[in-house]
């Protein structure tokens, strides 16, 4: 069945309820069921005008927009193939998946996007038509259109195409920390067992009453699968453009569920355990009183047992004096947030369950269709992955390594049959390329990356993961990376929270100049040491940060130092930054 068929379900079901949100003109704008679906079918058959047919493959190279879901499900349901481009890739990043993927026409979101495939055009032969998603985009007549122009003599009336379990929906070109992109080629079964697995898993209620917001990359295949899956239910879901704008955005909407990376919850855990530690020390008792009431109430909800009435009067009283304030500035409604991406430590978990907002920690790669293993809402285990989800069946094998089996699993990657044999083991399990262990219920542990794994030159292992997280969760470190490999100890190159460093100079007698020169002076370097000290009392001695850099810029995404999914491209950076590395090891 394919997967847009929720259009015609959820219209029949909801046709004036609200089906999306997006801003327009700085103003936050819904349109319901019966007007979406007519917007992705007026596309689908102006798509089908173009020469789109079942089986063609359609460009998607934009940020999060109402166009970017509308022309994918267009595109879905003319049983086409979508092959989303992160919008932060750069001309010979996209050419290279636009000529693999040999896509026909391309959707793009902005100016930078629109040259770029304008480029492509003119030197390829496989592209054919470029339309601009917006009229602010300045466009040349030839092969290129406005959506709106697009669209506008299409019909509204559309038959979505049938198609075969193991027809393919999408081919996700994984940004990958190491190598050539590959494209992840997901069927509509992918997807539809996927939202059938979510539903039975959680058993939510009146889910058609939620509301989501998309902000992360609709091209990473978390959010991708999470908003088709809120989309099959009913939820309304609305689509953050511009990233730097989530704070604002989440008091705006006031989602009830939005999925995130750790580093989104790391830093309110960060800043908020920060806020209270320079409070007075009145605000300081009420602080740790109320994580205390809430970590007790939160750990009896984890059981599934009853709260005192004693314990419930406390935690209302701790909710209206410190926990409101936080789940206010996160708009006030969140209960339901899917983390994934990378991993995430107990601590913070502990501390959103205190709060009354459930992190449904879960584990997957875009080869799975996202979720694996995920938390369930009670029985979980901090610090793991969760338990496997649907048909999901997960063993370790050699060398600790993760695999799996289930519906969720790919078909493969896009013409490269060598490196799809790669990733399977003779009797088709999946080889997820991450260390872990189950426990005695079944509760996945990731432990690492296998090829993150790092030997020192005096033979320790050391898994860096766990290390970074560590360190990432104080408030003044935005991002660490561990050094080990072939090295007598452990190295970070650590880049600091500019944003919560910049106060702090006054109080170092420290005058700011740029940050460039200011990651160098002893007073700040001292500052950091004394707080990764702090930081690592837990961790074994051989694996230690003994020396760091402090970097006076963020990794950029761009510059191919880290993924757009914030992962760290630890072959790239230690070249690139290979004086640095050097230096704490030579100086």
């Amino acid at each position: 069945m394919n997967i847009a068929e929720f259009l015609n379900t959820n219209t029949e079901k909801y046709p004036r309820k609200s089906a999306i949100g997006f801003k327009k003109k700085e103003k936050w704008t819904e349109i319901n069921w019966t007007a979406f679906r007519r917007l992705v079918f007026k596309t689908a058959n102006a798509l089908r005008s173009a020469g789109v047919a079942a089986g063609d493959r359609v460009a998607i190279y934009s940020d999060n927009s109402a166009e970017w879901i509308v022309f994918d499900l267009a595109t879905l349901s003319l049983g086409a193939v979508t092959v989303p481009i992160y919008s932060t890739n750069n001309l010979d990043q996209a050419s290279y998946i636009l000529n693999e993927a040999e896509c026909k026409i391309i959707l793009v979101g902005n100016q930078d996007q629109y040259d770029a495939a304008a480029s492509i055009l003119h030197s390829e032969q496989i592209l054919k038509k470029i339309v601009a998603a917006k009229k602010s985009i300045w466009i040349k007549k030839e092969h290129s259109q406005y959506l709106e122009d697009f669209i506008k003599d299409a019909e509204e009336t559309f038959d979505i195409v049938p198609v075969a379990d193991d027809d393919l929906a999408t081919l996700i070109y994984t940004s990958g920390t190491t190598g050539v992109p590959k494209g992840v080629m997901l069927t509509h079964d992918n997807f539809r067992k996927s939202v059938e697995a979510h539903f039975d898993f959680f058993k939510f209620k009146n889910f058609e009453d939620e509301t989501s917001l998309a902000f992360l990359p609709l091209t990473h295949v978390f959010e991708r699968s999470w908003s088709l899956l809120a989309l099959s239910g009913g939820a309304k879901v609305y689509f953050l453009e511009n990233t730097k704008l989530i704070a604002s955005a989440l008091t705006e909407i006031r989602p009830t569920m939005m999925c995130a990376v750790p580093r989104f919850y790391q830093k309110i855990f960060a800043g908020v355990n920060e806020m209270a530690a320079n409070s007075s020390s009145v605000k300081k008792k009420i602080f740790n009183w109320a994580l205390k009431i809430g970590t007790e109430a939160a750990e009896l909800r984890r059981l599934n047992g009853p709260i005192p009435t004693t314990l419930q009067l406390k935690n209302t009283v701790a909710d209206f004096l410190v926990f409101n304030k936080i789940k206010e500035k996160m708009g006030g409604r969140l209960w339901f947030m899917p983390c994934g991406g990378a991993s995430i430590t107990g601590d913070v978990t502990q501390f959103f369950e205190a709060l009354g907002i459930h992190i449904t920690v879960g584990y997957g790669l875009t080869e799975t269709t996202a979720t694996l293993t995920a938390f369930p809402f009670h029985h979980f285990v901090h610090g793991s992955a969760g338990i496997p989800f649907g048909d999901t069946q997960i063993k370790i094998g050699e060398n600790q390594e993760i695999l799996a089996k289930g519906s969720g699993i790919m078909k493969g990657y896009y013409k490269k049959p060598a490196e799809t044999a790669e990733v399977f083991t003779d009797d088709g399990w999946f080889r997820t390329g991450d260390t872990g262990r189950l426990d005695e219920h079944g509760n996945l542990f990731i432990t690492d990356r296998i090829k993150d794994l790092m030997k020192t030159s005096n033979g320790k292992y050391v898994t860096p993961q766990p290390i970074e997280n560590q360190l990432s969760n104080n408030n003044f470190i935005s991002q660490a990376m561990i050094v080990a490999e072939g090295r007598p100890y452990v190295t970070a190159l650590i880049i600091p929270n500019f944003e919560a460093l910049e106060p702090q100079l006054a109080k170092l007698n420290v005058k700011f100049t740029t940050w460039a020169e200011v990651v160098k002076l002893e007073k700040v370097k001292d500052f950091y040491r004394e707080k990764i000290e702090e930081l690592q009392q837990n961790i074994a001695g051989f694996e230690k940060v003994k020396k760091f850099v402090l970097m006076g810029a963020e990794f950029e995404i761009n510059s191919g130092e880290i993924t757009p999914t914030l992962k760290v491209k630890r072959n790239v950076v230690l070249k690139k930054y290979s004086d640095a590395v050097e230096s704490m090891y030579n100086g």
